[in-house]
């Protein structure tokens, strides 16, 4: 069983998913290769000049990766409440188990609203609805976290990253039962 899923591979999902790797939490990190990021270029990311949406969503990928995320491909048709946690099933890669799941789904919310999520009237321009979340990430369905677009912040992939790493730092303190900070130091 994963400790953490993510949904969504995009700027929130793949920033989340390095955060909670990288603390030493079991991730499970699904991709369905739907990120809108994928369509831009982007040149207000804080520490790059400039860059194809493709290649920053492959580095977050990566990064997630180097840290111990383990990346499935698919997309996630159903979410199960079990005594455990969740039972998380794909299209194509089979299913997971996993105690808490982290909802990164860009502009998509059908899975939030079929699995009953509450969700409400987004704000962004051409975001019609969102994820309706508590101020730390959570949802109305105990172990269900949203982060980026989809949980209602804007659409701007420094932004959304932000997000991801936010509400991951909330699960990994929720899990450790104290707040967790995560500081690296300059090597010398």
């Amino acid at each position: 069983m994963y400790e953490i899923a993510i949904i969504g591979a995009g700027p929130a999902g793949a920033s989340a998913a390095l955060f909670t790797a990288k603390a030493g939490k079991k991730t499970l990190l699904i991709d369905s290769d739907k990120s809108i990021t994928k369509r831009a270029w982007v040149e207000n990311h804080y520490g790059v000049m400039e860059i194809t949406g493709p290649d920053l969503v492959d580095i977050g990928k990566k990064q997630a990766e180097k840290f111990g995320a383990e990346l499935v491909s698919g997309q996630v048709t159903n979410i199960v409440k079990t005594e455990q946690g969740f039972t998380l099933e794909t299209d194509s890669a089979g299913t997971f188990e996993a105690k808490h799941v982290i909802l990164a789904t860009g502009i998509l919310v059908d899975l939030a609203e079929k699995i009953g999520v509450a969700t409400k009237p987004g704000t962004e321009p051409r975001i019609k609805t969102v994820i309706d979340v508590y101020r730390d990430g959570k949802t109305s369905v105990e172990g269900i976290w949203a982060a980026g677009t989809c949980a209602g912040v804007s659409v701007h992939t420094i932004i959304t990253a932000g997000d991801g790493a936010r509400v991951a730092i909330n699960v990994i303190s929720e899990l450790n039962g104290e707040r967790y900070v995560d500081h690296d130091v300059l090597k010398s």
